[in-house]
């Protein structure tokens, strides 16, 4: 049983010199990216790039009155308009 607790006391301090190591060479990565980013006149908007342009979601134009469901006037149009000449009777108040 000495042997597997020995083993086990010898990983710990291996996790514990991998740790500090990655955390020495994760400092030394981050100064480089900040001098070369200064050097280079790079901004983190630039890193970042442009804001993600927020999507519109297009709102119902026309609702069925007996089953509820909801058509927002593109595309094809669902059965329950479909030959209706005047679709005005179909439309949602604003």
């Amino acid at each position: 049983m000495s042997d597997l607790k020995d083993l086990l006391a010898q990983r710990e301090q291996l996790e514990a010199q991998l740790a500090a190591a990655f955390k020495a060479e994760r400092i030394n990565v981050l100064d480089e990216v900040i001098r070369k980013m200064k050097l280079h006149r790079i901004t983190l908007d630039e890193i970042r790039g442009p804001a993600p342009v927020a999507v519109r979601k297009a709102v119902p134009k026309y609702r069925d009155p007996v089953s509820g469901r909801e058509w927002i006037g593109r595309g094809k149009p669902p059965n329950w308009i479909k030959g209706v000449a005047d679709r005005t009777k179909y439309l949602i108040p604003i």
